[in-house]
């Protein structure tokens, strides 16, 4: 890692700059794709699936059959690790409902609201060499909790991990389909993919572009995302074998995963890039890690207040805190995506199984968005009930704004109805 001593504040930007791509030529290679799939449905998905992975699609939903076998094809361990993940994550996300409040503003006047799952989502899990069952965990359970009738999921892999996962979850229909034509699929329907009302998942550049270009169409997404990061900020109380290995574990994600590290203490810097050497060569994915970490930064900073301040503007997907006083510090951070105290909070936990989602803003999004939750599955429906004693007293409040609007049919709904109670 590149070791950055003491940089000026007005150098900050530049350093905590995620690299750019060109999104106008991805969002040009992509539209096409989104209109064939619109125009053509299934003919599009196995014309784009043959030109792009090279494979022939009959039936575009996944066959029961390799549903069904997909639990006796894993480990009895791995079976037990995948339960104990989707029972944590659910305990997580079970206490984020919230019971009805009916509110009485004045008398007579009651408001409250209630949470109504939303009818049709879709997940998207990328095929790739990593098989991402962790997520379909991630999204399908709060979506389970939810409520939610119809759970649509795409993936190109036919992965028993990932096919045992959705049926834990309740995934309701599975189609092996992926990239920017899956995306499409879901938010345009075709004769087989279901049109869902809000679409969820990670991807490459061009099912990111997908998810953006349809937004802009009035598709629900659940974040703008980009390639995965973590920072860690680290004292002389942290271990460097530690730190080292979280670095790696995002850096194996792929070249363009960003990491960065601050510290308030040289030789402990120097210490963490001694042992990201020899950790690095033990990895079967190292010259992925490689890569990231080349293009990664470690910036010692003078305070600890300093290194706050730098790690708030960089608003980070993953921040883990190893340092003394992990919880207090994080009283302080108003941008992250997720937050992981000490040295015995490993990034991977939530990852996969601490219980929390790790499906999280990236790119700086984390200064306005949140991760996933189960309230990314409902939406809220506000209630209202007024008696004729409660009109008497709210009305002429109403009127008189109505009147102030130049609204007079705003204002004569409520009129006709006090000189009825008269």
């Amino acid at each position: 890692m590149q070791i950055i001593p003491f940089p000026k504040k007005s150098d900050w930007p530049a350093l905590l700059a995620r690299p750019t791509q060109s999104i106008a030529n991805i969002e040009k290679a992509v539209a096409p794709i989104l209109e064939k799939v619109r125009s053509e449905g299934d003919a599009a998905i196995r014309a784009l699936t043959l030109q792009f992975d090279k494979i022939k699609l009959g039936e575009i939903a996944m066959p029961q059959a390799t549903i069904d076998a997909a639990e006796a094809a894993l480990s009895e361990e791995l079976k037990a690790a995948i339960r104990q993940a989707y029972q944590n994550i659910r305990t997580f996300h079970e206490a984020q409902h919230q019971p009805v409040q009916k509110i009485e503003t004045m008398p007579g006047v009651t408001c409250w609201r209630k949470s109504v799952g939303i009818d049709k989502v879709g997940l998207y899990i990328p095929g790739g060499s990593a098989p991402l069952f962790s997520t379909v965990l991630m999204l399908g359970v709060p979506a389970q909790l939810a409520g939610c009738r119809e759970v649509v999921l795409c993936t190109p892999s036919d992965h028993p991990a990932i096919l045992y996962a959705a049926q834990l979850v309740g995934v309701t229909k599975i189609f092996r389909v992926g990239g920017a034509q899956a995306i499409a699929a879901m938010a345009y329907g075709t004769e087989s993919v279901p049109k869902v009302y809000k679409i969820f998942g990670p991807g490459n550049q061009y099912v990111t572009a997908a998810k953006m270009l349809l937004a802009k169409e009035g598709v629900a997404i659940d974040m703008p995302a980009g390639p995965s990061e973590v920072a860690v900020y680290a004292d002389a109380t942290a271990l460097p074998s530690f730190v080292a290995a979280d670095l790696l574990s995002q850096a194996e994600h792929g070249a363009d995963s960003q990491v960065l590290l601050v510290s308030t203490d040289k030789k402990f810097l120097a210490a963490v890039n001694l042992t990201l050497s020899t950790q690095l060569e033990a990895l079967p994915r190292k010259e992925l890690a490689r890569q990231a970490i080349e293009n990664s930064k470690a910036i010692l900073v003078e305070t600890q207040e300093e290194a706050i301040e730098l790690l708030n503007e960089y608003a980070a997907e993953h921040l883990i805190l190893s340092v003394e006083n992990a919880e207090a510090v994080s009283e302080q951070i108003y941008n992250a995506g997720s937050i992981f105290l000490g040295n015995y909070t490993p990034e991977s936990c939530g990852d996969y199984a601490s219980g929390t989602n790790h499906t999280l803003p990236t790119n700086g999004h984390a200064r306005a968005y949140s991760g996933v939750s189960l309230d990314s599955f409902v939406k809220k429906i506000t209630i209202q009930h007024i008696t004729p004693e409660g009109l008497k007293e709210l009305g002429p409040t109403v009127e008189a704004m109505a009147e102030a609007e130049s609204l007079q049919a705003h204002k004569r709904a409520v009129s006709l109805r006090l000189s009825s109670l008269k």
